[in-house]
């Protein structure tokens, strides 16, 4: 939740430009809304001395105010340590601290009190941040000396305490590690106390923060706090699948949101027969292969048969178990498969004026035009739409192409050939050569062989004739 100060403009965030540091405390990690803070005490009542003070990446102490300081959210105040003095922002004040102080089991009179000093002065806070200025650079360098050294861990974080007098080392490891020499390396170039703290690979993950594969904030650096174990169970229970790169998250382990509708899940599962019961019927045994939880079905197949599922559903399983325990006779699951069956008819309907969505079934149409023309005499066969031509010769190659200009005459010299008498002259078609009616003239004797010369191929040019073939 942002304040007000950080709404955008064209598009850009504004910010306060506190750096973290603003009033409602509302930008920074693990916030907490005072909804007390409007509230007036009963008369005679004190409020409570105790406040909440944040340091750095989340992490949280409650110190006591022994000296009576007026202190509100977002103030920087000098606390109490075990050398010197350490910084921090105060993010809490009043009753809602006792609530906190309980519900994390903080007792109220501890043994040895930590204390609020003062308000942080100018001079504080410039030493505080030329110390957080220094960590970045100096946790590069760290890194280098321990690869430099072979050891096996991680630096994940540093952190320096308030006043620069001493920094503190985070490091994750799976081993043990011995880093003696590394701390004398460390004392030496970086003069000042060193102090190396170990983190489990959740507490590294809330520290350094990231987004999530919901694509949100890692819950662990934005609100969760206490890390329970996860386990793969909890994966089997809701039925997902056990594929390690999608159940781990950014830190390496199990996702801390499985166990998050883990109960929910438990709940449902109580009404579902055992998965390893197996049915006896009069077909085979049928063994327990998928469930569904949200539907309530689940799919039995015989063994041997492992091919052919019968979804039943919770009840009829129970009650099959409960025949079974009777030895009662049972025939097949067909029986009890037939009443869960389901007529799934799919309905579109056009009611955005789309097309159709079956359009693209049919197959698609030739657009070409097939050529029919027939060669005449080709192996015996006629076409019965064609007349037969007198003096036809039959060959098995296409007649050769005539020159339009000649008329009614052939490439030989010879005519063509006329119609028989008493008998209707034939009508002029596409592949016909010659002139299709001899009482009209043909004035363009191009017009009639237009579309064959289109749809035929082109020739290969031939060959230059010889010398002695234009003799002859």
């Amino acid at each position: 939740m942002a304040c007000a100060s950080c709404s955008t403009k064209d598009g850009s965030p504004s910010g306060c430009k506190n750096n973290g540091t603003c009033g409602t405390d509302s930008c920074n990690k693990l916030t907490v809304f005072d909804w007390l803070a409007n509230m007036s005490l009963p008369s005679g009542e004190k409020p409570f001395d105790w406040v909440e003070v944040r340091f750095k990446n989340g992490r949280k102490d409650y110190y006591k105010n022994a000296e009576n300081l007026t202190l509100s959210i977002g103030d920087i105040v000098a606390t109490q340590a075990q050398s010197g003095h350490d910084i921090g922002m105060v993010t809490l004040s009043g009753e809602l601290v006792r609530v906190q102080m309980k519900r994390k089991n903080i007792s109220v009179k501890p043994v040895e009190t930590l204390k609020i000093y003062r308000k942080a002065s100018q001079k504080d806070i410039d030493i505080w941040q030329a110390a957080r200025d220094k960590e970045e650079p100096m946790k590069v360098r760290a890194r280098q000396f321990a690869i430099d050294l072979k050891l096996q861990m991680k630096i994940s974080d540093i952190e320096f305490q308030g006043d620069a007098s001493k920094a503190t080392f985070y490091y994750t490891a799976e081993e043990r590690v011995d880093f003696r020499e590394l701390i004398k390396v460390f004392a030496r170039e970086f003069r000042t106390r060193i102090e190396m703290k170990q983190v489990g690979f959740r507490q590294e993950a809330s520290r350094l923060g990231g987004i999530g594969s919901c694509g949100r904030e890692l819950c662990c650096s934005t609100w969760l706090t206490d890390f329970r174990s996860v386990s793969t169970s909890a994966a089997r229970y809701q039925q997902l699948s056990l594929n390690p790169q999608k159940l781990a998250g950014q830190c390496g382990k199990l996702k801390c949101c499985l166990n998050y509708e883990l109960d929910t899940y438990l709940d449902a599962l109580k009404s579902f027969p055992k998965t390893d019961i197996k049915l006896k019927t009069g077909k085979g045994t049928a063994v327990c292969q998928k469930t569904d939880i949200f539907k309530g079905h689940m799919w039995y197949a015989y063994e041997g048969e492992w091919m052919n599922w019968h979804k039943i559903t919770t009840e009829q399983a129970n009650e099959i178990i409960e025949a079974n325990k009777k030895n009662e006779p049972i025939a097949s699951l067909e029986e009890y498969a037939l009443d869960v069956l389901e007529d799934v008819k799919t309905e579109f309907e056009n009611v955005v004026g789309q097309d159709s969505l079956t359009r693209f079934d049919s197959p698609k149409r030739n657009n070409k035009r097939k050529n029919t023309r027939k060669k005449p005499n080709q192996k015996g066969a006629s076409n019965s739409n064609q007349k037969p031509r007198p003096n036809a010769k039959s060959s098995n190659t296409s007649p050769k192409r005539q020159n339009p200009n000649q008329k009614g005459q052939n490439q030989k010299g010879e005519g063509t050939p006329k119609a028989a008498p008493n008998k209707r002259a034939p009508k002029k078609r596409t592949g016909d050569n010659g002139p299709a009616n001899t009482d009209k003239p043909n004035t363009n004797p191009n017009r009639n062989n237009r579309n064959r010369n289109n749809k035929r191929k082109p020739k290969p040019k031939s060959k230059p004739q010889s010398n002695n073939d234009a003799a002859e």
